[in-house]
């Protein structure tokens, strides 16, 4: 049986237990309205915003970087938060210069209204305009002329064929060159600009492919920003051609053997096309002129689309016929 001071204490200890979770209550209810009505109060808070530069006309650069703009917001407790929230690398407003009236002030200074920073900040934080007042009435920036240099465009190309299948030619780039823009220094290094990876596998047909131009992680620009690669793909076949070899001399010459065996691999539809005169072989003129026994061969020039597999000899003897 229970003791019955037992029994009051208990009951003494509900009763506490309910108080004070009523008095925890309450508590929170207080301490929710006095930051709803704090934060429902207007506050000026002092704050800075980083300007990026977008949209830059081709030929130049903003050279005045790390630019940055001071002002005032008369904004209530939820904004104010909301914009002490946002992190220093992300406290930028990016402005678009083909969409910015700027105006040139003299060297490469160029000067917009500040009033666009303002309704670019009022655009993120999600309050008006007027509720910023900067510290100044113009924004200054430097943008200064690119060099302009034309280069070829070159494609890096990892192309796996079908057996018996292979690239026809050299694939043709659409276009061939572009101008580009960037500092002296940038610019004077570069021969050429790269196109991404052309990776393909199991390819047995001609294709057509759109290719993002590498401008350097942004050192150098190009109002062309892609190029298309033809590639044509050709199924091959083993051919031998017997080549007569030839020299320019003024007297008569003999070889023995008379002619160069060739191996290649040729496209189905130039086979009936391919002949020895489509080939040319030659020896060391400076050889013979030095009367050694054996004379170096050597294939010197074949049709571009022609691939060329094994050649045989490479040293001929010959006989000047008087």
């Amino acid at each position: 049986m229970m003791n019955p001071f037992d029994n009051i204490r208990q009951k003494a200890e509900r009763k506490d237990k309910r108080s004070v979770l009523t008095f925890l209550v309450f508590l929170a209810i207080s301490t929710a309205l006095w930051f709803l009505i704090k934060l429902s109060e207007n506050y000026t808070t002092q704050t800075t915003f980083k300007l990026q530069f977008v949209e830059v006309p081709t030929d130049k650069w903003i050279s005045s970087d790390d630019q940055s703009v001071k002002m005032s917001l008369m904004i209530d407790g939820f904004h104010t938060l909301r914009c002490k929230m946002i992190r220093e690398p992300n406290r930028f407003v990016t402005i678009p210069l083909d969409e910015v009236p700027y105006r040139f002030e003299s060297g490469n200074t160029y000067s917009f209204s500040s009033q666009y920073v303002a309704e670019k900040v009022a655009e993120r934080l999600g309050i008006n305009a007027s509720d910023i007042t900067m510290n100044d009435a113009k924004i200054y920036f430097s943008m200064d002329a690119l060099k302009m240099k034309v280069v070829p465009v070159v494609l890096r190309s990892d192309i796996k064929t079908q057996r018996q299948y292979d690239l026809y030619g050299i694939p043709v780039l659409d276009p061939s060159s572009v101008t580009i823009y960037g500092p002296q220094e940038v610019v004077d290094s570069i021969k050429a600009v790269k196109t991404e990876l052309l990776a393909k596998t199991n390819v047995s047909q001609s294709f057509s492919e759109t290719l993002q131009l590498d401008l350097l992680d942004g050192q150098i620009r190009s109002n062309i920003k892609e190029v298309k690669a033809n590639v044509q793909v050709e199924r091959f076949t083993e051919m031998d051609v017997e080549v007569p070899i030839h020299v320019t001399s003024n007297q008569r010459v003999r070889f023995f053997p008379e002619t160069m065996s060739v191996k290649c691999l040729v496209a189905i539809r130039d086979y009936a096309s391919i002949t020895p005169e489509s080939f040319t072989v030659t020896v060391d003129k400076q050889q013979m002129e030095a009367m050694q026994p054996l004379l170096d061969v050597h294939l010197a020039s074949w049709p571009p689309t022609v691939q060329i597999l094994s050649t045989r000899p490479d040293k001929v003897e010959y006989l000047i016929v008087q």
